[in-house]
C-alpha cells in the first residue's frame, strides 16, 4: 500500500457516497443511531478493540434495515444469544464447484448510494440485474467487491410494478461514456448514483411486529402482487383482442399470456452473498467519530463509534487510544472534523465492523481536507516518489539526448510540429504536424512522448507507474503518474526543446484518404505551444495575419503563417475524417462539463461555466483516434496473443430495452439498432433552438446510462474476436497510445509497438500478466474518474455555498409520484425536487396516455389569488434556484413559483 502524503505510513481508499448532503457532519442517518449498551467489553490487556469479544448490540444497526434479509435480527436483545448476524462464507472449493454447476453466480457488487440496503450484481444473461436485499444478504461485502451469490427461492424474488408510478433508482450501474467519445466529467447529483435504471423495486410489506413470519408474509405479498399483475395483463389481453389498447400489436396477446415473459418483465431475482472473491473496496472511509451512547458500559471507556460519510460502509468501533487526546472530554470540538478510518474486521456475530483510525483530515467542507479524503478513499497514491524511484531518472541535468539515440531515430526537429492543449496543461504528450507535398497530398504526423525510453521494465519507476496506472486530475491540481521531472520536463513536448517521440505518420489526400502509413521512433522540436483558444482563433479567422503578441513564443525557424496553414489543413482533414467516422457508424455522447475559475491566492472557486467543445478540440481528437486505431492494428498483427487493446461492449440489454420503451412512450422516434443509428437519431431529430438543445442534453444523459465501461484487455485471453469491438467507435480494434505521460496502458502499448518494429526489447510479459495489468488499469481508471467527478462536486457545492443562491433554467428528465428530477442547464448538474418541500396545497400524479404527469397546486400568495396549477412532465422547462443547506457541502434545488420573473 503506497504511503499517504503527510508522513502517515498508512494509506486508505474508500468508496465515497457522491452526495453533498452526506458529507455534512450534521447529517448522520437517524435510522443508524444505535444503543450500544449491550455491547461486550474490550480486551483489557491492550486498550485495543478485540473483534472476537464484540457481540451484537441491541437495537437497529447498519445491518438492521427494513428489508426481508434483516428482519430476523432486528430489535432482538443479544445477551446470552450466540446466533450470528451473518452467514459464514463458503469454502473456495464449494464456490468453485457451485460456479461450475451453475448453482452460484459471480459478479461485481454495486450498492445503491441512496438506499444502502439495496445492492445488485449483473445477471449473466445481461437482462435484469440480480437484487441483493439487505445488509445481511450482502454478508459484509462492500461496493465494488467481486462476490459470489446464491439465488434465493422464487417466492422471495421481487415484483416490478408495471406502471412505474413510484419509480426509484437502481442507481448503481457504472455507466460510462468512454473518454474517446465525450472527454467529459459531468457533475451529477451524487445521491442518485451513476445511473437511474427504470427498474422499480417493490419491497414486500412485512409485519414489523412479527419478523418470524417474514417468509410467509413474503409469499403472501408476492402472490397478491402476481395476482394483481395477472389482472392487469388480462385487461391488456382484452384490450389487445378488441383493438382498443393504445399502440397494441397482434403479438402482444401471446406475450402477456406467456408465463416466462411475464416473469422476466415483472419479477427480479434475488440472491445472497456466499463468498467475496476479491475485495476491490479498500475498506477505508472518511467520516466522524462520536462517543458511545451508554456512558455506564465498559465499552464506553475503550472505544468510540466511527460513522462513515458513505452509508454503504458500516459503522465501526474504533479504539479511543487512536482518537485525539481530548476527544473524550471535549467531543463537541470534533463534531465537524473529518477522519479516515480503515475497516480491519467485520465478524459474523456483529452488526458493527472494527475500525482502525488513520488520521484526522481537518474541517468538513474545506477544500483540502475533503480532497485528501477523496484521494485516500479511492486509493490514489499522492505521496512523494521514493528515492529508489527518483534514482531511475536521469541524474545529470540539464539532460541532453545521447548521440547514439539521435542516430537511431528519424530526425524531425526541423519540421513544423506543434502542440495544442488546454492553456493550463503542463504535461504535453502529443504534438501534430501537417506538411504539404509536391503532388498535392499532405504528410500528417502524430508525435507522442516516448515515455518508454525513460520508464524501463523491471525498475522501481516502472513498478510505481504500473501501480498508479493513471494520473488523477482534480479541479485544482494533478496527482501525476510519473515524477514531475518526466511528466513536466523530459517527456513533455515543451516548445523549442528537443524531445524523444514515437510517431505515426500518414500520406493523405486533402480529403483524409490514407495512402501510406509509417510508425517509428523519432526526435522532434515543437515550434509552439498552442492552446485550444489559439487554434480555434486560427480556424475561425483563416485570412487573419496573427501578430507575435497574439500567440505564445514561436520558434524563429517557423513563421506564424506556416503554423496557421498547418492548423487550417489539419482542420480541413479532420472534418472529413469526422464526417466519415459518423457515416461509418460511430457514436458520440457529449454531456455537459462544468469548469471552474479559481482564485489564485485562496484556491476558492470564483466562477463556473459549461466547457465548450469546439472545432480545435475536434481537430486534435480526430488525429488521436486515428493514431490509436492504427497502432491497435499494428500491435495485433505482430502480437495477436499479447496485444493490449481497448474494447467497448454494447449497451446493457435491460437498460437499453427500458430506454427504448421510454422513447416509445414519449413519442420519440429513436433508432437503437446500432451506435451509428443512435447517433443519427440524436443529432437529426431536434432543431437548433434552446428548447431543442435542452431536450438533446436530457436525452444524451439518458442514452449514456445503458453504456458499459470501455475496458483494457489482452487479446490472447478472449477467444471470440467479435468481443474486441469498440461499440461506440464502431471499429474492430482500438487501443490507447497517445497519452503515455498520464496512462500506464499507453506505456505498455509503446513497448509492444517498439517490439513490433524491431526497435525495442522483445515482449517478455505473458498474456496472463498483461491481462492482470489491464484489469488494474481498468480499476484505477474508474477510481480516477470517480475522484474527478467528486472533485467537481466538491467545488460546485462550495461555489453554491459561497456565491449562491444560483438561478437557472432546468429541464425535467424524470417524473415520480411525489418528486421529479431536473437537469440544471446552466451548470449541468442533476437534482431531485421533492414536492413536500414546496408550498403546495396538493399534488396529483397520473398517466396521460403512457406519459407520467405531475400537477402541482401552488398555494396562493395573497387571499385574492387562486390556487395555481403547474403541470410537470418530462421535457418541461422550469426555473430553479440552487441554495446551500445546513451542511457544509449540501445544496438543494428549489422550484421557482411559475409566473415569477427571473
Amino acid at each position: 500500500m503506497p504511503t499517504a502524503q503527510g508522513g502517515d505510513k498508512r494509506s486508505f481508499a474508500r468508496t465515497r457516497n457522491n452526495s453533498e448532503s452526506t458529507r455534512a457532519p450534521q447529517n448522520f442517518d437517524r435510522k443508524r443511531q444505535l444503543s450500544e449498551a449491550q455491547a461486550e467489553t474490550m480486551n483489557n490487556s491492550d486498550c485495543r478493540i478485540n473483534p472476537r469479544k464484540l457481540g451484537t448490540p441491541r437495537g437497529e444497526s447498519h445491518a438492521a434495515v427494513s428489508t426481508s434479509g434483516d428482519r430476523k435480527n432486528r430489535n432482538k436483545p443479544t445477551r446470552g444469544r450466540k446466533k450470528n448476524v451473518f452467514e459464514a462464507y463458503m469454502s473456495m472449493e464449494d464456490v468453485a464447484a457451485g460456479l461450475k454447476r451453475g448453482e452460484l453466480i459471480q459478479g461485481p457488487l454495486r450498492i445503491n448510494p441512496k438506499k444502502y440496503h439495496e445492492a445488485f450484481i449483473p445477471s449473466p444473461d445481461g437482462i435484469r440485474d440480480i437484487f441483493i436485499d439487505g445488509v445481511v444478504a450482502r454478508n459484509r461485502a462492500l461496493n465494488g467487491d467481486i462476490v459470489v451469490v446464491k439465488l434465493l427461492p422464487k417466492e422471495q424474488w421481487k415484483v416490478i410494478k408495471p406502471d412505474g408510478s413510484d419509480k426509484e433508482t437502481e442507481a448503481t450501474h457504472d455507466s460510462d461514456v468512454p473518454e474517446e467519445l465525450s472527454g467529459t466529467c459531468l457533475p451529477r447529483e451524487p445521491e442518485k448514483g451513476d445511473a437511474d435504471s427504470p427498474d422499480v423495486i417493490i419491497e414486500a410489506q412485512f409485519d414489523d411486529n412479527d419478523a418470524q413470519n417474514g417468509q410467509e408474509n413474503s409469499q403472501t405479498v408476492l402472490a397478491d402482487d402476481i395476482k394483481k399483475l395477472s389482472m392487469d395483463t388480462n385487461e391488456k389481453v382484452k384490450d389487445a383482442e378488441s383493438g382498443c389498447a393504445q399502440g397494441a400489436k397482434q403479438d402482444d396477446v401471446s406475450k402477456v399470456n406467456n408465463p416466462r415473459l411475464l416473469q422476466e418483465k415483472f419479477l427480479q431475482r434475488t440472491a445472497k452473498v456466499v463468498c467475496i472473491l476479491e475485495r476491490k473496496h479498500s475498506r477505508a472511509a472518511t467520516g466522524f467519530i462520536k462517543l458511545l451512547a451508554d456512558k455506564s458500559s465498559e465499552l464506553f471507556k475503550k472505544c468510540a463509534m466511527f460513522s462513515p460519510v458513505d452509508h454503504r460502509v458500516p459503522r465501526a468501533y474504533v479504539s479511543l487510544a487512536d482518537c485525539p487526546l481530548d476527544f473524550v472530554s471535549r467531543p463537541e470540538d470534533y463534531s465537524s472534523t473529518l477522519f479516515i478510518c480503515r475497516i480491519v474486521d467485520w465478524r459474523e456475530d456483529s452488526n458493527f465492523a472494527i475500525g482502525q483510525m488513520a488520521k484526522s483530515l481537518g474541517q468538513a467542507g474545506e477544500i483540502e481536507p475533503e480532497t485528501e479524503g477523496i484521494l485516500m478513499e479511492y486509493g490514489v497514491d499522492f505521496s512523494d516518489f521514493s528515492q529508489d524511484v527518483l534514482e531511475c531518472l536521469p541524474q545529470s541535468l540539464p539532460w541532453v539526448i545521447p548521440p547514439a539515440e539521435l542516430a537511431s531515430r528519424r530526425d524531425l526537429r526541423k519540421e513544423c510540429i506543434f502542440t495544442i492543449d488546454p492553456s493550463t496543461a503542463r504535461d504535453l504528450d502529443d504534438a501534430l504536424s501537417c506538411k504539404q507535398l509536391p503532388d498535392g497530398n499532405v504528410e500528417v504526423g502524430v508525435h507522442i512522448a516516448d515515455v518508454s525510453y525513460f520508464v524501463l521494465e523491471g525498475t522501481a519507476l516502472d513498478q510505481v507507474a504500473s501501480e498508479r496506472a493513471t494520473s488523477v486530475y482534480l479541479v485544482q491540481k494533478v496527482i501525476p503518474m510519473l515524477p514531475r521531472l518526466l511528466c513536466e520536463e523530459l517527456c513533455s513536448l515543451n516548445p523549442m526543446k528537443d524531445r524523444l517521440t514515437f510517431s505515426v505518420m500518414w500520406k493523405m489526400t486533402p480529403e483524409g484518404k490514407i495512402l501510406d502509413e509509417w510508425f517509428g521512433r523519432t526526435v522532434i522540436c515543437s515550434c509552439v505551444k498552442l492552446s485550444y483558444d489559439h487554434a480555434q482563433s486560427m480556424i475561425e479567422n483563416p485570412s487573419k495575419v496573427f501578430g507575435p503578441e497574439e500567440l505564445p513564443p514561436v520558434s524563429p525557424q517557423h513563421p506564424v503563417d506556416e503554423i496557421h496553414r498547418a492548423v487550417l489543413n489539419l482542420h480541413r482533414i479532420a472534418k472529413h475524417l469526422r464526417k466519415q467516422r459518423f457515416i461509418d457508424g460511430a457514436l458520440r455522447l457529449d454531456q455537459l462539463k462544468l469548469s471552474f475559475t479559481l482564485d489564485k491566492e485562496s484556491g476558492m472557486p470564483q466562477g463556473c461555466y459549461i466547457y465548450q467543445y469546439r472545432d480545435s478540440n475536434k481537430l486534435v481528437e480526430e488525429f488521436m483516434l486515428l493514431a490509436n486505431m492504427a497502432v491497435a492494428h499494428q500491435i495485433y498483427r505482430s502480437f495477436p496473443q499479447q496485444a493490449l487493446l481497448r474494447r467497448h461492449p454494447p449497451p446493457q440489454t435491460k437498460m437499453l430495452n427500458d430506454l427504448m420503451e421510454f422513447c416509445d412512450q414519449m413519442g420519440l422516434e429513436i433508432d437503437f439498432s446500432s451506435a451509428g443509428a443512435l447517433h443519427k437519431s440524436l443529432n437529426e431529430m431536434f432543431g437548433a433552438d434552446s428548447y431543442a438543445e435542452a431536450r438533446k442534453e436530457v436525452l444524451t444523459n439518458m442514452f449514456s446510462r445503458p453504456m458499459q465501461m470501455a475496458l483494457y484487455f489482452c487479446a490472447g485471453v478472449l477467444e471470440d474476436e467479435t468481443l474486441f469491438r469498440h461499440y461506440a467507435l464502431n471499429v474492430p480494434l482500438y487501443t490507447h497510445f497517445t497519452s503515455p505521460i498520464r496512462r500506464f496502458a499507453d506505456v505498455l502499448v509503446h513497448r509492444l509497438l517498439s517490439a513490433s518494429l524491431g526497435s525495442g526489447r522483445p515482449v517478455q510479459m505473458r498474456k496472463e500478466a498483461i491481462q492482470k495489468q489491464a484489469d488494474h488499469c481498468n480499476d484505477r481508471k474508474m477510481a480516477s474518474k470517480r475522484v474527478q467527478e467528486l472533485s467537481a462536486d466538491l467545488f460546485f457545492a462550495i461555489f453554491v455555498r459561497e456565491c449562491g443562491p444560483l438561478e437557472s433554467e432546468a429541464m425535467v428528465m424524470g417524473v415520480l409520484n411525489k418528486a421529479f428530477d431536473v437537469l440544471v442547464l446552466r451548470f449541468g448538474v442533476q437534482k431531485r425536487i421533492y414536492c413536500n418541500a414546496l408550498p403546495l396545497t396538493g399534488v396529483r400524479f397520473e398517466k396521460v396516455g403512457k406519459k407520467p404527469e405531475l400537477t402541482l397546486l401552488w398555494e396562493p400568495e395573497t387571499p385574492e389569488q387562486e390556487v395555481a396549477p403547474q403541470v410537470i412532465t418530462i421535457f418541461t422547462l422550469v426555473e430553479v434556484v440552487l441554495t446551500s443547506d445546513s451542511g457544509p457541502l449540501k445544496y438543494s434545488a428549489v422550484l421557482k413559483r411559475p409566473g415569477r420573473e427571473k
